[in-house]
């Protein structure tokens, strides 16, 4: 058998222990950082929040308004905050009354309703005489009704913006 020197040995030992000491301090930064990381994610969602999170956070304060124009009626879809100048390619019946002498890039609030409607129990109707869907339309950030469209397709995507809601 072919044996080492003594210092052959205790240098391949120094060179081993040194090389184990520089990979558990990389391990402990690494999870260091990672453990850092994960606290400031977790810190983030954690921080108070004064709104829902969403740019329709205005429009929210407009649906008691809303309930009102379709008379407490169907079960609320989604609420939605565009420009007038988007209602003109996507609900052209919507943008005749928002337009009324303002620009195409103030805002209104669109407030949608699922259930049956008439023109004959909601306020301001615009669109067909009945329908399966109320689009309420509401002055931005005035939230006055300026028109209730009834109709069967949805113009926008509607969608509420808390969880657990179908």
């Amino acid at each position: 058998m072919f044996r080492l020197g003594a210092r052959r040995l205790a240098r391949r030992r120094r060179l081993g222990r040194g090389v184990r000491r520089r990979s558990a301090v990389a391990t402990r930064l690494i999870g260091t950082g990672v453990v850092a990381a994960a606290g400031l994610t977790l810190a983030g969602c954690a921080t108070a929040r004064n709104d829902l999170g969403t740019g329709q956070s205005g429009c929210y304060v407009a649906l008691p308004a809303a309930v009102d124009a379709v008379q407490h009626h169907g079960h609320l879809r989604g609420v939605l905050l565009v420009s007038v100048g988007a209602l003109r390619v996507r609900a052209p019946t919507l943008y005749g009354p928002a337009r009324a002498g303002v620009p195409d890039d103030r805002q209104v609030c669109l407030v949608a309703f699922t259930g049956r409607f008439d023109a004959t129990t909601v306020t301001d109707p615009v669109g067909r005489p009945s329908g399966g869907l109320a689009v309420v339309e509401l002055g931005y950030p005035d939230h006055r009704v300026v028109a209730t469209l009834l109709t069967r397709r949805q113009p926008f995507e509607f969608g509420h913006s808390h969880a657990f809601t179908p």
